[in-house]
């Protein structure tokens, strides 16, 4: 009992950055900041092998550690999340969902300029540090612990992903988390729409950070998008595929989730 007091008299002296701290979430964990903010999962700090062989732009794979945990959105930036920062005031582009839908269908035809406001706006809400995942961050998330190509494994199968020939062939987005999650619990990392992550593009990852950072040289009118969408081949909604697109540019197959900093 006398240790409870002293360290709560200890979280009144030191003030909110202590608390924050002393309450970090613990991977695995579920939160959100807000009523309309993303639900966020925690993922553990470790080591992966990055990249891979199918194509130049993968290679060469490299290992890259990632020092400290943190939260990544479960599911891909919704329109209703979208949609609540366009109410705010603080997204001012309001995209069409094409009749698919908004609500819980991911939000598209959004720009990498378009996802920094998004995650600004979640900044000053929240106080909280959001941001887009880091090309390193996303790929260990997608992963999950594994090596495959897919993260279910090697082949493609069906109804593992959305995509043009991942079984289903739709051809049009589908609700958020409609697919079965990967080990991280972490929906529709392949397929459904391509996401931005922060980094500048470069054709291949000689030079590459290796700390889990983001890749600030390099082509950066143009950004990296990860994970393949609806309209592409199985080929690349694999977990190394990499693709990017000029950073004002706003594409009905792209859209995004983020990172928030736990630590």
């Amino acid at each position: 009992m006398f240790r409870f007091f002293a360290f709560l008299i200890f979280l009144l002296a030191a003030g909110p950055a202590a608390a924050q701290s002393a309450a970090a979430p613990e991977p695995g964990e579920l939160f959100r900041d807000c009523p309309d903010c993303p639900e966020m999962v925690v993922v553990p700090s470790g080591e992966f092998d990055m990249g891979g062989k199918d194509s130049p732009y993968e290679g060469p794979p490299h290992r890259v550690t990632i020092a400290k945990n943190f939260a990544i959105e479960r599911r891909e930036t919704s329109f209703a999340e979208w949609d609540a920062c366009v109410s705010d005031g603080k997204c001012r582009h309001r995209p069409d969902d094409r009749g698919w839908g908004r609500g819980d269908q991911p939000v598209i035809d959004v720009s990498w300029e378009d996802a920094k406001a998004f995650v600004l706006w979640l900044t000053q809400k929240t106080g909280r540090n959001y941001r887009l995942p880091s090309e390193a961050e996303w790929e260990y998330a997608a992963r999950a612990g594994t090596t495959t190509t897919y993260w279910w494994g090697k082949e493609v199968g069906k109804s593992n992903a959305n995509c043009d020939n991942c079984g289903d062939s739709l051809r049009r987005t589908m609700r958020t988390g409609s697919y079965r999650p990967n080990g991280f619990g972490l929906y529709d990392t392949s397929g459904n729409v391509y996401e931005w992550v922060e980094d500048c593009w470069n054709d291949n990852y000689k030079n590459a950070p290796k700390d889990g950072s983001a890749w600030t040289q390099g082509q950066c009118r143009q950004r990296v998008l990860r994970g393949g969408s609806f309209a592409n081949k199985a080929n690349t909604v694999t977990s190394a595929a990499r693709y990017r697109y000029d950073l004002d540019v706003r594409y009905f197959a792209n859209g995004f989730r983020v990172v928030r900093d736990v630590q």
